[in-house]
């Protein structure tokens, strides 16, 4: 995935561009509208999303946002120093996606990243029935069953197996899981929150949870269900 940020703090900018680069994306970075607007003309279309500041020191993040959108069906979020209701609801009528009020919490900003990259891409099909060794998620039910019997999960434990089991066979960080759960229950989760969970689902469903089978650690890494 590759952002377009427009940013003109150079250590604000400096610091999103390292963050989202560990996070896995590619970044363009300008520090103002003309060089932005060059870069989207000579290529809008190899952008997946744009972070656009709205105070810019020759324009605004508006007018890349007008041009953007008159373009391609980018999605847009606004980094805006002004919790401003007018100049909210004026970036969010002109097509903006969503916006965040400086300062913010990185991974904040990432969950919200992610977010909508999900509304614009179409999620993969998910199965109706997950199998792990002698666990069998059913998606449609949103029931878990170990060995036949019904296993009774909290929404953040079953969040928390449904993204292992829609990911067989990778490792996940632990920043990549606190993201998606984060999103999904609106509430921040931090580390330690994260840890328990695990340990509850190794509890639920480990035969022997002292020396796990199915979610595993891999040292450095994060977590790892299945082969």
């Amino acid at each position: 995935m590759r952002i377009l940020l427009v940013e003109d703090d150079r250590t604000i900018a400096s610091g999103l561009e390292y963050s989202l680069q560990q996070d896995h994306f590619s970044t363009v970075l300008c520090y103002n509208a003309a060089s932005a607007s060059k870069v989207l003309a000579d290529g809008i279309d190899q952008f997946d999303l744009c972070l656009f500041d709205l105070s810019l020191p020759d324009g605004s993040g508006y007018d890349l946002c007008r041009m953007v959108k008159e373009r391609s069906d980018i999605p847009v979020i606004f980094l805006t120093a002004i919790d401003d209701e007018v100049n909210v609801v004026m970036g969010l009528d002109m097509g903006a996606d969503d916006y965040i009020t400086k300062p913010f919490r990185i991974r904040e900003l990432l969950s919200r990243i992610k977010s909508v990259l999900r509304r614009y891409h179409k999620p993969s099909q998910t199965k109706a029935i997950i199998e792990m060794d002698n666990v069998r998620i059913h998606t449609l039910e949103g029931k878990v069953y170990k060995n036949g019997a019904e296993i009774a999960l909290t929404a953040l434990e079953y969040r928390l197996l449904l993204i292992f089991g829609s990911h067989m066979g990778q490792v996940l960080t632990r920043n990549q899981l606190l993201e998606q759960i984060w999103d999904v229950a609106g509430d921040f989760v931090n580390d330690n929150t994260l840890t328990v969970y695990i340990k509850r689902l190794r509890d639920k469903l480990e035969d022997d949870p002292q020396q796990p089978a199915m979610i595993k650690t891999v040292r450095g890494l994060g977590y790892k269900v299945g082969d």
